[in-house]
């Protein structure tokens, strides 16, 4: 049975980052019709209690919740961290959202918060030890998972095989879903060197639960994955080459740097809906 299928996991549509700035846009005035679902950063709710507590249960009212981590660190050599994944198990039970996600990154060493998400090797061991470690994290939070694969700057020496064949492998022996961050595939394709639409193409579509996009930035030799801009033409049209071998999943608009007004982001939400209907058709 299809991972989708057998976790009964939605489309929720075109959602958003749900942030601070446009709480009222959202809470009060309603948000948009473009938007049918946000995103929270999970560990900014992993808290006792406050005033973002209390607009995530007004959002919780009115519009579905996922929870999207950044300091799982699944791919540490670190043991995981009991005390995160209780507290993250507390805010799931809390939302009750189809699934919830994080990266397929490092970001901790030598008991070391980096605070980035860097790039694990693409290697037969970092398989081997990440397989048991996403096993116990979906068995403890006791929901489906899905690993998101991040933009990256560097490469290792040691790599035995390209990024989607170690996600695809991840996947299948962990049995868990796949975040597929388009834009994230575009950077690191023009950083490495290597043909984004291969990518797109060797990720098992049935595993995809939900897909991301975002601006990034040119830095003339490399891209930035900056989340500050609008969706670039290059992105959009792998978006709708993605489309059209997963079908309709929930697909997320990110903009976490220079964040504009809530009517903008509105608008980028309306051309993902644009573009997504006609890849579906």
């Amino acid at each position: 049975m299809k991972f989708r299928e057998q976790h009964r996991i939605p489309d929720l549509g075109i959602g958003v980052g749900f942030r601070p700035k446009h709480a009222k846009d959202v809470l009060e005035a309603g948000g948009s019709k473009d938007v049918a679902w946000y995103e929270i950063v999970s560990e900014n709710y992993m808290v006792g209690g406050g005033r973002l507590l209390e607009n995530l249960e007004r959002l919780r009212a009115s519009y579905s919740v996922i929870p999207h981590g950044v300091c799982m660190s699944i791919g540490a050599v670190e043991e995981l961290d009991e005390d995160y994944l209780a507290r993250l198990k507390k805010l799931v039970r809390a939302i009750d959202p189809p699934y919830f996600t994080d990266h397929l990154c490092f970001c901790k060493a030598s008991g070391l918060d980096l605070h980035d998400l860097l790039p694990l090797p693409h290697t037969k061991e970092a398989i081997e030890h990440l397989v048991p470690r996403i096993r116990h994290v979906q068995q403890t939070i006791e929901k489906p998972f899905a690993l998101e694969n991040v933009s990256s700057y560097l490469a290792y020496n040691s790599s035995e095989m390209t990024e989607w064949e170690l996600i695809s492998e991840i996947a299948e022996k962990a049995d868990c879903g796949i975040l597929l961050d388009v834009n994230n595939v575009y950077v690191s394709a023009f950083n490495h060197g290597f043909d984004a639409e291969k990518f797109i193409d060797g990720i098992p579509a049935d595993r995809v639960v939900q897909i991301h996009l975002a601006g990034h930035t040119d830095k003339g030799t490399y891209l930035l994955d900056t989340h500050s801009d609008h969706v670039k033409d290059e992105v959009w049209s792998l978006y709708q080459r993605a489309i059209r071998r997963t079908g309709a999943v929930s697909t997320l608009v990110e903009w976490d740097e220079q964040i504009p007004a809530f009517d903008v982001l509105a608008k980028e939400a309306a051309l993902a809906k644009k573009h997504r209907e006609e890849a579906l058709r």
